[in-house]
């Protein structure tokens, strides 16, 4: 006999506190931050107001978890990719081969992270702190895959791979995916060639 709170099989919902922030992470990066409203993100996470509020207390504090979840998921995902591959340039060409794959699903509007640094001009804001600290992580993690590749100048090849891969992310939003696509392919297999010259 199958006790159905004890199957492994059976999936259970997510919690409400999951449920708010699963759906600010679909709503804020489709409709835009700030355009968002608190009685939106209540009624699609199917939640009360007062559970809203017990859990977030504030439409600002999930908007920073929203962003801080998001920077986590990307970290994480990235640290895992370089676990299973077996070198810098495999991991170097999957981490493009998703931002191309990115690209062309439907719903992509570009980069969560310059979305909301775009939507909060002031630099001292709590969300530009978690976008700038994200990007230099970032940063960090492309200079560290560029000279396990042998790049004779790993950080300013990863500031021009961060810059081709902010391009064309911006730019297969606004304009034509398969030209942003085609260019933020040749950098990076030009930069891969150049570490492989050294």
């Amino acid at each position: 006999m199958t006790v159905v709170g004890l199957d492994s099989t059976v999936q259970r919902a997510p919690g409400a506190k999951v449920r708010i922030l699963e759906t600010a992470n679909h709503l804020f990066y489709e409709d835009g931050i700030r355009i968002v409203g608190v009685d939106r993100l209540i009624t699609e996470s199917h939640v009360t107001k007062a559970t809203f509020y017990k859990h977030y207390g504030s439409k600002d504090r999930l908007i920073l978890e929203y962003i801080t979840s998001r920077a986590r998921t990307e970290r994480s995902d990235l640290t895992a990719m370089v676990q299973r591959n077996s070198n810098a340039e495999i991991s170097l060409r999957e981490y493009i081969d998703h931002i191309l794959a990115d690209m062309v699903k439907p719903g992509f509007r570009g980069c969560a992270f310059i979305n909301a640094a775009t939507e909060f001009a002031d630099p001292l804001h709590p969300v530009r702190g978690v976008v700038r600290a994200h990007r230099d992580w970032l940063m960090g993690f492309l200079s560290d895959l560029l000279a396990d590749l042998g790049h004779r100048l790993p950080g300013d090849a990863a500031d021009e791979l961060l810059l081709a891969r902010d391009g064309a992310m911006s730019g297969g939003y606004a304009g034509d995916p398969i030209a942003a696509s085609a260019a933020l392919s040749r950098v990076s297999n030009r930069l891969i060639a150049a570490a492989a010259d050294h």
